[in-house]
């Protein structure tokens, strides 16, 4: 019985000290790449190129998760507000959680699933075969050449992105609320205008920057420390994945809580 004791608190503690080293890699490869931001040289055709692959490239994924769930929102609100008389309410509604939560929180972990996957893949295979290694010794930073122009490209087009998810998923609200629910185009959109504020709107604007800053560093520095080969690759992009979604997931309530009281509390 000791042993099976031992051996789970053994197990525990080793998952333990993986996730504190994980953190402390993150946090230390987000300071030395602080540093590096401000030091020449820099490389601003890296920042373009991976603004292309990470961006434009995921802009259609992006686009058709935020339409649907914009759509998905409005049938089921008005479904289930059409009982008691409340059809009326979904574009109030379905325009706050698309703008606020739907939009930033979706799009962030499709962008995860995507951009998180293919930055550690990329890095982890170019580890294994020594790229970095080479860069090095060509004495370049691999910082500065593969690690920062992907989290710049992070962080300006992951935001972009959900200001066009958050159009996007209004519209498809509004082709539901038409079709479906039978209410008037002009009077949906005109009480989108009125709910919508500038703070609701920077409420899950702000929130992006953070999750595109977790989704880089995250992928990043897993596939900095791949081990294994081959196989070290396939972990790596698995963990940069699940760890970046789950940080996207669990950010978002303390982010939340943090606007509230910075924007909105009086």
């Amino acid at each position: 019985m000791s042993t099976i004791v031992l051996a789970i608190s053994d197990r525990i503690s080793r998952r333990f000290g993986n996730l504190f080293r994980m953190f402390g890699g993150a946090w230390l490869l987000f300071l030395q790449s602080l540093r590096d931001l401000f030091t020449k040289p820099r490389y601003p055709r890296l920042v373009i190129d991976q603004l292309y692959s990470i961006g434009v490239e995921s802009s259609a994924l992006l686009l058709v998760t935020a339409g649907f769930s914009g759509m998905v929102m409005a049938l089921q609100f008005g479904l289930g507000l059409e009982k008691f008389g409340g059809k009326l309410y979904v574009p109030k509604i379905v325009s706050l959680s698309i703008v606020r939560e739907i939009s930033p929180v979706f799009c962030s972990l499709m962008f995860a699933a995507r951009v998180g996957a293919g930055i550690a893949s990329e890095i982890a295979s170019m580890v294994v075969t020594q790229q970095i290694d080479a860069i090095r010794v060509l004495g370049t930073s691999p910082i500065k050449r593969i690690v920062i122009p992907r989290m710049l490209a992070c962080l300006i087009a992951l935001p972009l992105l959900c200001v066009l998810g958050n159009f996007v998923g209004i519209i498809g609200a509004g082709i539901v609320g038409v079709t479906e629910l039978g209410l008037d185009p002009t009077f949906f959109y005109q009480k989108v205008l009125e709910t919508v504020s500038l703070v609701d709107f920077l409420t899950g604007f702000l929130k992006t920057f953070f999750f595109a800053l977790f989704i880089s560093l995250t992928a990043c520095h897993f596939g900095l420390s791949v081990q294994g080969g081959t196989q070290g690759v396939g972990r790596a992009t698995t963990l940069a994945v699940v760890i970046s979604s789950i940080s996207v997931l669990i950010s978002d309530y303390f982010l939340t809580k943090l606007f509230y009281v910075l924007l909105e509390k009086p």
